[in-house]
């Protein structure tokens, strides 16, 4: 049976629990999970885009890209499985692209805001090219983030590396050949997001971490009329759950067509996958 949907924003939190996500369990007010990440989307007959975040130089937190890929090896392709790595790990972190490549994992994600790092950076040049190179598609959290929210300082966490401008459309241009997911949608800079998918064939935005009842009205009507062909159903598992999040979709004003597109389409070509 082909699946519903293709949800491509799944944490696998594959180390020990850490401040970083119970901050982020409080913010979204999630439950936590007994069943697999792979029971839970079989049994809802979804796919899905699993992985972690390295972020060991700013927190100590080892993650482990090999359960990823087990994970993803053991769902008979229901569950496609990204790599991450800490940018600042250096050759470190391309080679650790190079051992992910070969257990079969298929992209990369990063987080600039608890990695603390600017995409734009020519230092971290490399990892895009690896990406490019292999065809991997990079997802890159965009916009504010529920670590360190409410928090004094924020836990340190500075917003300025979600921002997509500069950063992500540095990026974007200077490697025309490397997909670009933009995770959340860049809020409160969606705007700019929204600027940058529609200049930029090779950049695509996931609706993950927000009820869509709570989406800007703007990318709502990017996503309806101008560029359908750039939005992605994304949940935030398991500190959004798809259950909710489609079925505030269903309420969403936008055309049939598009709902398909967002669905299912969009990442069924982007990812060449066939569900």
């Amino acid at each position: 049976m082909p699946v519903s949907a293709i949800d491509v924003h799944v944490h696998l939190h594959t180390g020990v629990q850490d401040q970083a996500l119970k901050d982020a369990q409080q913010v979204f007010k999630a439950d936590s999970q007994t069943e697999t990440v792979l029971d839970f989307y079989r049994s809802r007959n979804l796919a899905g885009v699993i992985f972690d975040v390295d972020k060991e130089t700013s927190t100590g937190q080892k993650i482990d890209n090999s359960a990823v890929a087990e994970m993803a090896a053991a769902s008979n392709g229901r569950l496609v499985g990204f790599a991450s790595v800490d940018p600042w790990k250096g050759r470190a972190a391309l080679e650790e692209l190079e051992r992910c490549a070969a257990l079969g994992l298929r992209g990369l994600k990063v987080q600039p805001i608890t990695q603390q790092f600017h995409l734009g950076d020519p230092q971290f040049a490399p990892l895009w090219d690896f990406c490019q190179a292999h065809q991997w598609p990079l997802m890159v959290h965009t916009g504010t983030t529920g670590i360190g929210a409410g928090s004094p300082g924020g836990r340190g966490l500075k917003l300025k590396f979600g921002r997509p401008i500069p950063d992500l459309d540095d990026v974007a241009a200077d490697f025309p050949g490397l997909t670009v997911i933009a995770a959340h949608f860049g809020w409160p800079w969606h705007l700019e997001l929204m600027a940058i998918a529609r200049h930029k064939a090779n950049v695509f935005v996931d609706l993950s971490g927000w009820s869509p009842k709570y989406i800007p009205s703007e990318v709502v009507q990017y996503m309806n009329s101008v560029i359908p062909d750039k939005f992605l159903f994304g949940s935030d598992y398991p500190l959004f759950s798809p259950d909710r999040w489609l079925k505030d979709f269903e309420a969403l004003p936008i055309k049939d067509a598009v709902r398909q597109k967002v669905l299912l389409d969009n990442a069924s070509r982007l990812f060449h996958w066939d569900v």
